[in-house]
């Protein structure tokens, strides 16, 4: 949530091949992204381990069914962080990639139709859907949507260690990161690696 749906909104949530054959085209939609580096793919594996019995391909398939995810970002921070630097990726980036909290597009897109009100969006609605703040929401907001399937990016259950991540300092904190897939409000996110700007379809919420 640079930006990622929990550091930008708690802080405060490219690859598409062509085969050709005979006369046509095909575009390959494989049921889950397959594009994690060693690195990434170590760290997921040690992440469905710790989750065990649960993992990110039965996240993927319970939570995440249409493969898009979707988070927001203020208009000043997608000026600031995206269109002025001409980022190629969304994230907080560090030199092993960009890593941006995502939740499911149904559950993002839902949650701004609930709070439009006489044109633009209620910011206290958007909060109470998602579990976060709703000064958070304030202001002109963006509304980022990847189809994971169609760009193969990488994606896995988030971790403490991850970029962004809002670490628990008391028993009492109820805002801050819990290890499973799923927000201190109950929203399912993943940790999407290296979301391609390019592949996104950016929408406008006054």
């Amino acid at each position: 949530m640079t930006w990622t749906i929990r550091s930008l909104l708690l802080g405060v949530f490219l690859l598409s091949g062509c085969k050709h054959t005979g006369g046509g085209s095909v575009t390959p939609t494989p049921t889950q992204p397959q594009a994690c580096d060693a690195q990434q793919a170590q760290i997921s594996r040690e992440a469905d381990e710790r989750a065990s019995p649960w993992s990110v391909e039965q996240h993927l398939a319970k939570n995440f069914p249409g493969k898009k995810v979707s988070w927001l970002m203020t208009d000043a921070a997608y000026q600031n962080f995206v269109v002025k630097p001409n980022a190629q990726n969304f994230g907080r980036c560090n030199d092993s990639g960009c890593y941006l909290f995502a939740a499911p597009s149904e559950t993002i897109q839902a949650a701004v139709e609930k709070s439009m009100v006489n044109g633009a969006h209620d910011p206290a609605v958007i909060g109470q859907a998602l579990g976060l703040p709703a000064k958070n929401f304030e202001g002109p907001l963006r509304m980022m949507t990847l189809d994971l399937a169609a760009t193969g990016v990488c994606v896995r259950l988030p971790v403490d260690s991850d970029p962004g991540v809002w670490k628990c300092t008391s028993e009492e904190d109820t805002d801050c990161f819990k290890f499973g897939g799923y927000t201190s409000g109950g929203v399912p996110e993943l940790m999407v690696i290296d979301a391609p700007v390019s592949q996104a379809v950016v929408t406008e919420i006054p």
